[in-house]
């Protein structure tokens, strides 16, 4: 062991997560050996710089990492704990109550104890290790998912990795990581695809019409149906639970709807229903952590008309510098029919006054809020 990471570590699995914290731990000065049941992936990711391929005479290594989906993750770790008898186990799945009762069943309790779950919680839309990035989970949160007989040690390795790594650790047991990622990768993941769904009925000129929020809220119905199912069916019961509250606030809207037409007083029945409806979306999703963790009302948004020409972007970002105010996050909006898009500027809310005051100084177009 050396600092944060392990000296040697093996990682079964070399897709998009299993790829990035190869180049990740590698970075962090492990010594990483790669394994992957195809030997073309195998062979991309040792030339994308994922790790090396095992030589005859390496030593075990100190941990193992399985990367593999829920359906296939517990009996390859079973396989690892018993190949590897002086190595801590771990894995990456998104569900970790399925695989730590596939665990627990395949090995005996004294190699249990070696075992011990993770998650880093990324990923992209685009899959496999050609999308792999040593960055990927850097200020992304990392669970460290013990069971009832882990080594503590093994707890304060994977902490330890996660910081190298530039993550932030979290510990939670099984069961309430399973509930929570159902409430914020899971069912966002089966709503963003049913309103996809939707989209296959329109015409092309209705589809012309199609702004940002349609964007942002289907962006990730575009992923892997294979590996969904395979999630999906690991955390059913904690996604099933999530999903019936869904229900019965879509019964509600579709009841308030309905009876519309004859409620024109806005403070009883149906307008106040959907009224009430919005007001706690906008409630949750204040809750959401922004930066660093912290509050994202901690955050303001300024949108400023960016022309269409080559530089205006790095022209804004640089007279932002200038006045001193630091970019959180961005997003482009880009205008249908017109040459200019709306660039979507978060910022500490400290600093909106006087970044909106400057940049219209400065002749920028900036949206009233």
């Amino acid at each position: 062991m050396s600092g944060l990471v392990p000296a040697t570590v093996r990682i079964i699995g070399t897709g998009l997560i299993g790829g990035s914290l190869g180049m990740a731990l590698g970075a962090a000065g492990a010594d990483v050996q790669v394994q992957d049941i195809s030997p073309g992936t195998t062979a991309l990711a040792v030339e994308l710089g994922v790790g090396r391929v095992p030589a005859p005479g390496d030593p075990d290594p100190e941990l193992v990492i399985v990367a593999a989906p829920p359906d296939a993750a517990a009996q390859l770790i079973a396989e690892a704990l018993r190949t590897w008898p002086n190595a801590l186990v771990t894995d990456a799945a998104s569900v970790k109550g399925i695989v730590l009762d596939g665990v627990a069943r395949a090995v005996g309790p004294e190699m249990l104890t070696r075992y011990i779950g993770a998650h880093p919680m990324a990923g992209r839309e685009i899959s496999g290790v050609i999308a792999a990035r040593g960055d990927l989970f850097r200020g992304r949160p990392f669970v460290v998912v013990p069971h009832a007989t882990t080594d503590p040690e093994a707890v304060a390795l994977l902490q330890g990795i996660a910081t190298a790594i530039g993550s932030v650790p979290v510990v939670l047991p099984a069961a309430e990581h399973d509930t929570a990622v159902a409430h914020v990768s899971h069912v966002p993941q089966v709503l963003s695809s049913l309103l996809a769904t939707t989209l296959l009925d329109p015409d092309e000129r209705a589809l012309a019409l199609a702004g940002q929020g349609l964007r942002d809220t289907t962006r990730i119905a575009d992923s892997d149906p294979r590996l969904w199912v395979e999630i999906l069916g690991a955390n059913a019961a904690a996604v099933t639970a999530v999903l019936e509250g869904v229900r019965e606030r879509m019964d509600d809207v579709l009841a308030a709807l309905a009876t519309m037409p004859g409620d024109p007083d806005p403070a009883v029945g149906s307008r106040r229903a959907l009224a009430e409806l919005i007001s706690d979306g906008n409630r949750g999703v204040r809750r959401i952590p922004g930066k660093h963790g912290g509050a994202s009302d901690a955050f303001a948004t300024v949108t400023v008309l960016v022309p269409d020409r080559p530089g205006e972007l790095g022209r804004l970002f640089t007279e932002m510098g200038e006045i001193g105010v630091n970019l959180e996050d961005f997003r482009l909006e880009h205008n249908y029919g017109r040459q200019v898009g709306l660039g979507h500027l978060s910022v500490d809310a400290s600093r909106e006054e006087l970044l909106t005051r400057e940049l219209s100084a400065r002749g920028w177009t900036v949206a009233e809020s």
